[in-house]
């Protein structure tokens, strides 16, 4: 593994969730899989593969959950691995759930798709 100089080093399995709080500044890089990355009060999401280095760019809580089994590096932080007890669905099935909804007119009024 390429993670020489990093302060912590995450391999999580598909579907999983690491958590990193207040980390702004800190450096991401993938060596293995890929990653979907979000952050606290953004829209934007950023997706990472292997060899892909990406810079935390707002304190508060980062997200980065595995598509697929998935190792990246961090510097400048630590990650917090978040497992996932069945009743925490991924990006994808909070998507596929959100079309459904959207297909029967039934949208919950407070409920926002964050895409």
């Amino acid at each position: 593994m390429l993670c020489n100089g990093y302060d912590d080093v995450v391999e999580l399995e598909s579907g999983e969730l690491a958590e990193l709080r207040d980390v702004r500044g800190a450096t991401l890089r993938v060596t293995r899989g890929t990653l979907w990355v979000t952050q606290d009060r953004d829209s934007r999401d950023v997706v990472l593969r292997a060899g892909d280095v990406w810079t935390v760019e707002r304190e508060g809580l980062t997200l980065a959950e595995a598509q697929g089994d998935a190792t990246f590096c961090v510097v400048g932080g630590a990650a917090r691995r978040v497992r996932r007890e069945g009743g925490v669905p991924t990006y994808y099935e909070r998507l596929a759930s959100w079309f459904a909804a959207l297909a029967r007119n039934r949208l919950d009024r407070r409920f926002v798709p964050y895409f």
